[in-house]
């Protein structure tokens, strides 16, 4: 069940009959995830985050659907594994993935308080390691705001982690960076917590993937790329969104 890039419409001659399944279906998939983000069992601190992140504008792009299988980098708090959980449904998958517990920190445990949570069961926490295949492949992995974190470490080479995110990926799946954007050609030595998009593209395709599409949803123009990301006001960072498919 792979995961398909929003098409732009085309008008192809085809008569409105023909035509009427696959708007259907559009439409049924546009109020599935429309419910999924309107949840009640969404935290209100989520909810008041809704304008700047644009949830459902940026899900849409993937074509995410009930039943699909997805495996989301990182996720943190959760912001988007809720909204994920209510738009896959029972028959989906959730796989949250982080690295094994280091120094105390067990990136898991908000994970698995939430899978414990009545109508989250379908949050399953696994281990980054490219040594421990996710149980199945999937449709989609997500990472957002955190490739610049993995990248931006001293000495890192991303080379095991994209392709362990190819070898999860079921043919014709997808992955999607979101990140915030630093001048272009820059690197950052880990104090602004930006990464320049194209530094991402080289990464990503050298592992076999092919860029896709880009999205300006998340960009805004008056963001101060000098800045650290902690300086700007929460939200308010130029954000980019890129979508790489596995041949």
């Amino acid at each position: 069940m792979n995961l398909r890039l929003r098409p732009t419409l085309i008008l192809l001659g085809l008569g409105l009959v023909a035509a009427a399944p696959a708007a259907i279906a559009a439409e049924s998939a546009s109020q599935q995830l429309a419910a999924a983000v309107a949840d009640k069992d969404r935290p209100e601190a989520d909810r008041a985050r809704d304008a700047d992140r644009k949830p459902a504008e940026v899900i849409a792009l993937t074509g995410m659907h009930r039943g699909a299988r997805i495996a989301e980098i990182l996720p943190g708090g959760g912001y988007f594994t809720r909204i994920f959980s209510k738009l896959v449904g029972p028959e989906g998958v959730v796989y949250a993935w982080v690295p094994a517990a280091a120094g105390g920190r067990d990136f898991g445990a908000p994970m698995r308080e939430l899978a414990a949570q009545p109508g989250y069961s379908n949050i399953k926490v696994a281990t980054m390691d490219p040594a421990t295949p996710l149980p199945e492949q999937v449709d989609l992995v997500w990472t957002s705001l955190n490739y610049h974190d993995m990248r931006n470490r001293p000495g890192a080479d991303l080379t095991p982690t994209n392709k362990m995110v190819f070898d999860a990926l079921k043919p014709g799946g997808l992955y999607i960076v979101i990140d915030h954007r630093a001048r272009a050609g820059e690197a950052d030595p880990g104090t602004l917590h930006r990464v320049d998009p194209e530094l991402v593209k080289k990464d990503v395709t050298s592992v076999g993937f092919r860029l896709v599409q880009e999205s300006d949803i998340l960009k805004n123009p008056a963001d101060d790329l000098t800045k650290p990301v902690r300086d700007v006001p929460r939200g308010k960072t130029d954000q980019f969104i890129l979508l790489f498919q596995k041949p």
